[in-house]
C-alpha cells in the first residue's frame, strides 16, 4: 500500500500539483462531466458523478437519455440508455441501450458532451419511433447485476389516447358521420375527440331510405300518391277539348291542378313543413342544455388529461426512486464510497509521513477511515454475492 512507503520526489510533486489532491483519472473524469454539463444546460444530476439524465422532445415524443458512469470511468465506457423504449438504428433490439459506435469505442480521451450532442443530432435527423410494446422499465443497474427488469404494470382505466393535432381547425360534423362513427366505435380504435362547431351551423340530415318500404308522412321520406292508369275526368271531354288541351299549355296546366293527387301532394307538403318547423323549434329549445352538457364533457376530458399527466409524472418519479434503490445501484454506490474512504486514509497516511499531523491524530483518523473502508468493501462483496445468487434463479431484487 502507498502509505507504507515514503513518496518519491516525482510522486510528491505530482500530488502537490493536482488540485484538491485528485488523481489524474479523477481529474479527467471531472473534465468529462463538466463537458457534459456545459454542452447541455438542461441535464439533471440524479447521483453526483454517477448518473445523469437529459430529456428531449422530437415529434411530440419526450425521451429521457440516462447516462450512467461506472466506478472506473473514464477507463470504462459509460452506459447510455433511453426511456421509453424506442426503435432506432443506434439503439439495441430491446430499444433501451444506445449502441452507437462513438459509445462502443469510448476512451478516456473522448468528449462525452460531444458524444451526447451527436446522438441528439442523429435523433433529430432520423426521429425515433416509440416501441410498439414496452414490457419493462429501464432500470440502469439491472443489466449489470444480471437482474431481469421489472414488468410494467397495466392500467386499463387509462386507455391510450392519440394527441390532438396542433393545426387542427374547428369544423362541424354531420349527423350521418356521427351515427356511422358511433356504430363502428366498438370494433375500431378510439379516434381523437371531435371538435364540433356551433350547433346552429350543423347541416340538416339528408334522408336516405328505400322507396319500397312504408314511410310515414312525418318520417325522413315521402311516398308519392298512386297514379291511376285511367283519368275519369278526361273521358268526359270531347276530342276538340282534348286537342285544345294538347295544343295549349295553359289549359293543360289548369286541368292538371284540378287532379286530386296533386292536391294531396300540396296538402302533405304544407303539413310536412309545419312539422319540420315545430321540430326545429324544439331542437332550438334543447340547444342550451346540449351546449351545457357538451361543455361539461370537455371540462371532464380536460380534468382527465391533467390527472393522467400528474399520474404519469408520479409514476416517473416512482421509477426514478426505484432505480436509485435497486440492489445493483446500492452495490455501485458502496464500491465508490469504499474507494473514497481508501483514498482519504491514504491522504491521512501521506500527511503523517510528511510530518503534517501528530501520532495521536493520525491513529484516530486513520483507523476510523480504514474501518469505514473495510466495512463498505465487505458490504459491497456480500451484496454482489446476493445479486449473483438471485440472478441464477431469475429472481429480481
Amino acid at each position: 500500500m502507498s502509505w507504507l512507503f515514503p513518496l518519491t520526489k516525482s510522486a510528491s510533486s505530482s500530488a502537490a500539483g493536482s488540485p484538491g489532491g485528485l488523481t489524474s483519472l479523477q481529474q479527467q473524469k471531472q473534465r468529462l462531466i463538466e463537458s457534459l454539463r456545459n454542452s447541455h444546460s438542461s441535464i439533471a444530476e440524479i447521483q453526483k458523478d454517477v448518473e445523469y439524465r437529459l430529456p428531449f422532445t422530437v415529434n411530440n415524443l419526450t425521451i429521457n437519455i440516462n447516462i450512467l458512469l461506472p466506478p472506473q470511468f473514464p477507463q470504462e465506457k459509460p452506459v447510455i440508455s433511453v426511456y421509453p423504449p424506442i426503435r432506432h438504428h443506434l439503439v439495441d433490439k430491446q430499444g433501451v441501450y444506445v449502441t452507437s459506435p462513438l459509445v462502443n469505442n469510448f476512451t478516456m480521451h473522448s468528449d462525452l458532451g460531444k458524444i451526447i450532442q451527436s446522438l441528439l443530432d442523429e435523433f433529430w435527423k432520423n426521429p425515433p419511433a416509440l416501441a410498439p410494446a414496452s414490457t419493462a422499465f429501464p432500470y440502469l443497474y439491472s443489466k449489470a447485476g444480471g437482474t431481469p427488469p421489472c414488468a410494467s404494470p397495466g392500467f386499463p382505466f387509462l386507455p391510450p389516447y392519440p394527441p390532438q393535432e396542433a393545426t387542427r381547425t374547428v369544423s362541424s360534423l354531420s349527423v350521418a358521420d356521427t351515427v356511422s362513427s358511433s356504430a363502428t366505435s366498438h370494433t375500431a380504435a378510439k379516434p381523437a375527440a371531435p371538435s364540433f362547431g356551433i350547433l346552429s351551423n350543423l347541416p340538416l340530415p339528408v334522408p336516405t331510405t328505400d322507396t319500397s318500404a312504408p314511410i310515414s308522412q312525418n318520417g325522413f321520406g315521402y311516398k308519392m300518391p298512386d297514379i291511376p292508369d285511367v283519368f275519369p275526368e278526361l273521358s268526359e271531354l270531347s276530342v276538340s277539348q282534348l286537342t285544345d288541351m294538347n295544343d295549349q299549355e295553359e289549359v293543360l296546366l289548369e286541368q292538371f291542378l284540378t287532379l286530386p293527387q296533386l292536391k294531396q301532394i300540396i296538402t302533405d307538403k304544407d303539413d310536412l313543413m309545419k312539422s319540420i318547423e315545430e321540430l326545429a323549434r324544439k331542437n332550438l329549445l334543447l340547444e342550451p342544455s346540449l351546449e351545457a352538457k357538451r361543455q361539461t364533457v370537455l371540462d371532464k376530458y380536460e380534468l382527465l388529461t391533467q390527472m393522467k399527466s400528474t399520474f404519469e409524472k408520479k409514476m416517473q418519479r416512482q421509477h426514478e426512486l426505484s432505480e436509485s434503490c435497486s440492489a445493483s445501484a446500492l452495490q455501485a454506490r458502496l464500491k465508490v464510497a469504499a474507494h473514497e474512504a481508501e483514498e482519504d486514509s491514504d491522504n491521512i497516511a501521506e500527511d503523517f509521513l510528511e510530518g503534517k499531523t501528530d501520532i495521536d491524530d493520525f491513529l484516530s483518523s486513520f483507523m476510523e477511515k480504514r474501518t469505514i473502508c473495510h466495512c463498505r468493501r465487505a458490504k459491497e462483496e456480500k451484496l454482489q454475492q446476493v445479486i449473483a445468487m438471485h440472478s441464477q434463479f431469475h429472481a429480481p431484487l
